[in-house]
């Protein structure tokens, strides 16, 4: 997808009051947080939408940068932030665009991207391996193939959703910490609400 039409396709699903992906952040997320990062970090948000997990890990006292194709949900996330009282480093970018920094971040943060089709999805992960310091880790979270039965959320395209091994073919370089499917029942907004079929990933740049 074209920056142009991603950014008119995000602006339009954004372009409303309410946060579509609620305010609380992804409860998978909170949980590897706990588990893997123990002390203030500097980290990468890919495409944080209206901030809620953004913003919660500033709360937590991380670094944040951000981005994402829509600057409606950036300018809902900049005043969600500001409300939180934490300042967050966003820029209005598609996947492909975002000035990607080789060794920078301790964490990559990468919750529901499967906006990617599979030829931009290996570009991602490429760009994401590269920014991550010797040691930094991945924390993923996105929908199984399942998911197209359940219909709660997410890509309805097969080839936007996640496998386990397509996961491990991504992260091929990467020492997997975790790697799981599953199914939970999600309520994140009026966008992810219900049983879902996840799949959820930690994985370490080696030394």
């Amino acid at each position: 997808m074209a920056f142009e039409n991603a950014n008119q396709f995000w602006n339009e699903r954004f372009d409303k009051e309410e946060f579509i992906f609620g305010k609380l952040p992804n409860t998978y997320l909170v949980e590897k947080v706990a588990e893997y990062l123990h002390q203030p970090q500097n980290i990468l948000c890919i495409a944080d939408g209206e901030g809620r997990n953004g913003v919660w890990l500033a709360k937590q006292g991380h670094s944040v940068d951000g981005f994402d194709v829509s600057d409606i949900a950036l300018k809902k996330a900049q005043e969600f932030a500001a409300e939180n009282k934490v300042s967050i480093n966003y820029e209005l970018s598609d996947a492909d665009s975002y000035h990607w920094q080789a060794n920078t971040y301790d964490a990559v943060v990468a919750i529901f991207i499967q906006f990617a089709d599979p030829e931009m999805r290996a570009r991602l992960f490429k760009n994401i391996v590269t920014s991550l310091k010797p040691g930094g880790v991945l924390i993923l979270q996105g929908y199984t193939q399942k998911q197209l039965e359940y219909k709660t959320g997410g890509p309805i395209l097969l080839d936007h959703l996640y496998s386990e091994q397509l996961v491990r073919d991504l992260v091929s370089n990467l020492e997997i910490l975790e790697l799981k499917s599953y199914e939970a029942n999600l309520n994140e907004g009026t966008r992810h609400v219900g049983i879902s079929a996840l799949l959820g990933l930690v994985a370490k740049k080696l030394d």
